[in-house]
């Protein structure tokens, strides 16, 4: 052996401390729910210093107790079943109806005459101007109170669709016209397409405007429904069950966003968003 001996590098296992992308990954979770849990905090100590009576801001435990109280009586559930069953029902009616005015007026020069000042007219009309007349055309059965939400739905998926139709750029269309693609297939690879991220926009705003609209709607010769049980407890002054409703129209207004993001990180993968770090 010689007496030079030929060392081998040593290689150091080392722990390697999570990368920034992870701690970024839970700032992102957690921060959106700071301003809940604070507005949660602020109320309960509000009601718990008693510096508003409890007819006016009852805490979150008689909420929460108002709550269980309706579930077991079966009211709660079947006001949720009969309010999602409408929203539903409007929100896809709204939708259909909205794009299809969407698509014409932004494709067609005729289709912007026809279709455009009506709904831009609507716009400015309030729910409440709109039932007594959805009522004579209608009647008061379920017929009204969707229509009225399908209403409400339609107008920002009609805007943000004829918004979304014009920003395509030209080009696109008149070389789909030259290689004589069908309008059928321009419609919907070309302009739908094109437009789906405003689209998608468009349907965050409608489902909020639903869920306003379901509240007048159910005012109107319901006898179930979330509205339902809201205008029974302002009649009996049950100020418990007044904000059971508000919150119950939150978390349905944040899982219905939800819901559309998701849809926009499936449709709109391809999109790149950065967060300015």
């Amino acid at each position: 052996m010689s007496a030079e001996t030929e060392t081998l590098p040593q290689t150091r296992i080392t722990a390697t401390p999570p990368g920034p992308g992870a701690q970024s990954t839970a700032r992102g979770v957690l921060l959106p729910w700071l301003s809940p849990v604070a507005i949660l905090l602020l109320w309960w100590g509000v009601s718990a210093t008693g510096l508003v009576g409890p007819k006016a801001l009852p805490s979150p435990v008689e909420v929460v107790a108002a709550g269980w109280e309706l579930t077991l009586n079966g009211r709660l559930p079947q006001a949720l079943v009969a309010s999602l069953a409408r929203v539903l029902a409007g929100t896809i009616l709204g939708v259909a109806l909205g794009l299809a005015a969407g698509l014409l007026a932004g494709y067609y020069r005729a289709g912007q005459i026809v279709v455009d000042k009506p709904l831009q007219m609507l716009r400015a009309v309030p729910f409440n101007a709109l039932v007594p007349l959805f009522i004579v055309a209608f009647g008061i059965g379920e017929w009204m109170k969707v229509s009225l939400i399908a209403v409400g739905v339609l107008v920002p998926i009609y805007l943000n669709t004829f918004a979304g139709v014009r920003n395509v750029d030209s080009k696109l269309v008149e070389v789909g016209l030259v290689y004589r693609v069908p309008r059928r297939l321009i419609a919907y690879r070309i302009l739908f397409l094109g437009a789906l991220p405003s689209i998608l926009t468009g349907l965050r705003f409608s489902l909020a405007i639903a869920w306003i609209a379901l509240v007048t709607s159910e005012t109107v010769n319901a006898n179930a429904g979330i509205g339902y049980i809201l205008a029974q407890a302002q009649r009996f002054v049950r100020t418990d069950q007044v904000f059971l409703c508000i919150v119950i129209y939150a978390l349905l207004g944040i899982l219905t966003d939800y819901l559309v993001r998701l849809l926009e990180a499936r449709l709109l993968a391809w999109r790149k968003t950065y967060d300015g770090r």
